[in-house]
């Protein structure tokens, strides 16, 4: 089989290196209850290699570069309707997996922040994900309060995930190599799925907050809060960066209080 050639446009950098693939497949946990991975992104299958040497879980592959796509139908023919030529940002996960999966893949790093908040979305199916990402998008995941790294994505993430950083990746185990490090982390779902406060309202705190970082959460977040009422808010005397998930829960419901 001619191999296939990694894109830039689509972001594409071929792991090269047998033994991270198998480290990064050995990193899920699929004693958390999923019996079905999704792997994004497959290209010629390093990871899938691995993948499909697991007999306690069933792999999906999906990848948008029909090149790939048409390698992978030759090299694994077994797969079937397992292997799906489609772009992972679309795919409806209700539709297309029964019950709770795992996602993994040397993600794209040019859609690398859109694949996470894809994951957010489908965050009641998606109890774990193991992934390649940019060295400076894997400290952005799991930076902690007080960070410059720390932002919209890390508070998320970690609201509902676990999320650890595993491992730092050279550019030299690529094809092309990256201009920049690499770094795999993993989330793990919280046992817990619910907040505890109104999420859509702490979805636009979260946003509004960071989207003028510089400010005083009083000032950035003027337009959802009632002033004459929380006039002794002490959280907003600070800035988005030092509040915790737990703070932002707490400002949250304290914000849903006063309305």
């Amino acid at each position: 089989m001619s191999l296939v050639r990694a894109k830039k446009h689509l972001g594409q950098h071929f792991l090269t290196d047998k033994n991270i693939a198998a480290k990064i497949v050995d990193a899920l946990h699929p004693e958390k209850g999923y019996k079905q991975v999704l792997e994004v992104g497959p290209g010629m299958g390093i990871l899938s290699d691995f993948l499909l040497q697991k007999t306690d879980y069933e792999t999906f592959l999906i990848d948008i570069d029909t090149e790939s796509y048409e390698f992978l139908q030759k090299k694994y023919p077994q797969l079937g309707s397992r292997l799906i030529n489609a772009d992972f940002l679309e795919l409806d996960f209700a539709a297309t997996f029964a019950g709770p999966i795992a996602v993994i893949g040397n993600f794209p790093y040019n859609i690398s922040s859109q694949i996470l908040f894809k994951i957010l979305d489908n965050r009641q199916q998606v109890s774990e994900v193991v992934g390649m990402f940019q060295k400076e998008v894997a400290e952005r995941c799991t930076a902690k309060a007080g960070s410059k790294e720390y932002g919209i994505l890390s508070v998320f993430l970690q609201s509902y995930y676990k999320v650890e950083y595993l491992f730092t990746v050279k550019a030299g185990v690529f094809n092309p190599p990256p201009k920049v490090l690499s770094a795999v982390i993993r989330l793990t779902r919280n046992e817990v799925t619910e907040l505890g406060c109104d999420e859509k309202l702490f979805w636009q705190v979260v946003k509004a907050g960071f989207n003028q970082r510089r400010k005083t959460l009083r000032n950035a977040l003027s337009s959802l809060i009632n002033k004459e009422k929380l006039t002794d808010e002490p959280m907003l005397e600070l800035r988005a960066e030092r509040l915790t998930v737990n703070d932002f829960v707490q400002l949250t419901n304290n914000i849903s209080a006063s309305r």
